[in-house]
């Protein structure tokens, strides 16, 4: 809601709110969240002051005549109002609340700024700039079920990650609004990962913004010239003139693509700060920001110490996923792996490093697993470590990487994959029918008679493990 300037509270006008309260008690009520009888007018105060305290005390509304022989302020009954009345009521006393709470907090402010005490300014400004009605009352359950299913169905998987294998894991792909990570260890491929999402959101016509804390910002452009070229980043400077054209003709067609270089040690005010200031400047609205990354990042204001990694993380992940509920974006980020996790096939929450703190606070963790053989046979693989809208949880995502281009694509594309997973499935279905697994049942032919004795026990072994050779050498036949 847009705050009106240079509006007049003055006496009268804070008078009408009162009486309007009065002769409406859900009005009162909604507005008792924000209600401060020291905001008024000093003449109006004693009866803002009688009324909250009478309200609280009783649960119930005094009359007009009892606030003027309790206070001797004369309110009287506006009469017969209509609904709309008391929708501007909110909506003025929401303002009049909100302002009257900076000028306090503007107020106290300056002995503080004299001892250079920002951190507590800022969040004496904040909290008055959030002081809002609450005016989402939640869900009637038994209302309108076949609404509710819908909407959630609307809103769940709002944005494709451009990798359909992901988005059925994630019931859609992400959401605007949510934090989601990537984790991966030193060397995994955190930033590729953020800047093939941040090429497909902006070839899908999305804003996409993408703030580094640690390569330049030529380094990654000159990454996303390779990913939206096909052209390799060894043959950049060779090709200036493809490169040029290209970039400008899928330009034409894309979502903007905005790289920006930050120092470490930033926090997320100095995030938010930008991106105002990006969007004003530019005029375009961000639809997606991907941070990277989020280790690099500092609390607002708070003191912690960069080694106290919880505590750290911890507030700058609560403070981003804010940011993102605020600015209603795709919010991405990614974060690191400890040491623990390089030699694992399977990640948990004890691997990240920080642990605990940043799982706690995203919507979806992402893990991603990558070795110097998966690369060079042109894959990737990730894993879902924790998601909020689905069931995915542990289910693991096979991709294609294009070490020239850098790009990262979905596998269902590849007919040659499609052709190997067919084949390998086939495989292995043959061998658990052969072999039997712990708990199967053999058919009638393939049970082993016990009185056959050792023999027939080595004839089985020599099958099985001619089998098993003929199945792994299947599995790499093809990568």
């Amino acid at each position: 809601m847009a705050t009106r300037q240079n509006t007049d509270y003055g006496y009268e006008i804070q008078k009408v709110y009162l009486e309007m309260m009065m002769t409406d008690a859900e009005s009162f009520v909604r507005c008792q969240t924000v209600f401060d009888d020291s905001a008024f007018d000093r003449r109006l105060q004693p009866a803002a002051k009688f009324l909250n305290e009478y309200v609280t005390e009783h649960n119930a509304m005094p009359t007009f005549d009892m606030v003027t022989a309790a206070t001797g302020v004369n309110l009287k009954d506006p009469g017969p109002l209509q609904e709309n009345h008391y929708d501007w009521l909110l909506e003025e006393f929401e303002t009049f609340s909100r302002h009257k709470a900076l000028e306090s907090a503007i107020l106290k402010s300056a002995d503080l700024l004299e001892q250079g005490e920002y951190g507590p300014v800022e969040d004496l400004v904040k909290k008055a700039v959030q002081i809002g009605l609450q005016k989402d009352l939640g869900t009637d359950y038994f209302q309108d079920p076949r609404a509710r299913l819908e909407a959630i169905k609307d809103k769940n998987g709002q944005v494709t990650t451009g990798w359909d294998s992901l988005d059925k894991k994630l019931f859609g792909g992400f959401n605007r609004g949510e934090l989601n990570i990537f984790a991966g260890g030193s060397g995994a491929g955190k930033s590729l990962f953020l800047a093939n999402l941040g090429v497909n959101w902006a070839l899908a016509g999305m804003n996409v913004l993408y703030l580094t804390l640690e390569l330049s910002e030529n380094l990654v452009s000159m990454r996303v010239d390779s990913m939206v070229t096909d052209i390799p980043t060894r043959d950049i400077f060779k090709s200036l003139e493809d490169v040029e054209m290209k970039v400008k003709m899928i330009g034409k067609k894309s979502g903007a693509f905005q790289v920006k270089y930050m120092p470490s040690g930033k926090t997320p005010n100095d995030i938010r700060s930008y991106v105002k200031e990006y969007e004003i400047k530019t005029g375009r609205t961000v639809d997606v920001l991907l941070i990277d990354y989020l280790d690099l990042l500092m609390p607002n204001g708070a003191k912690v110490s960069a080694e106290n990694l919880f505590i750290k993380d911890k507030y700058v992940s609560e403070e981003l996923r804010n940011l993102a509920m605020e600015l209603n974006t795709v919010f991405v980020t990614a974060a690191q792996l400890n040491r623990g996790a390089v030699e694992e096939i399977e990640f948990d929450h004890s691997h990240i490093s920080g642990g605990l703190s940043k799982i706690q606070t995203a919507d979806n963790v992402i893990g991603i697993f990558t070795s110097r053989a998966m690369r060079e046979r042109g894959r990737y693989q990730i894993q879902l470590m924790k998601t909020r809208s689905s069931s995915g949880v542990g289910a693991k995502v096979d991709l294609e990487f294009d070490v020239d281009s850098l790009r990262i694509r979905d596998l269902a594309d590849d007919e040659d994959y499609q052709e190997f997973s067919k084949r390998k499935s086939t495989v292995y279905e043959n061998l658990k029918r052969t072999t039997g697994t712990p708990g199967d049942t053999a058919p009638s032919e393939t049970r082993e008679d016990p009185s056959e004795g050792d023999t027939v026990g080595k004839i089985r072994a020599e099958t099985d493990s001619t089998k098993l050779r003929e199945f792994l050498n299947n599995l790499g036949g093809d990568e």
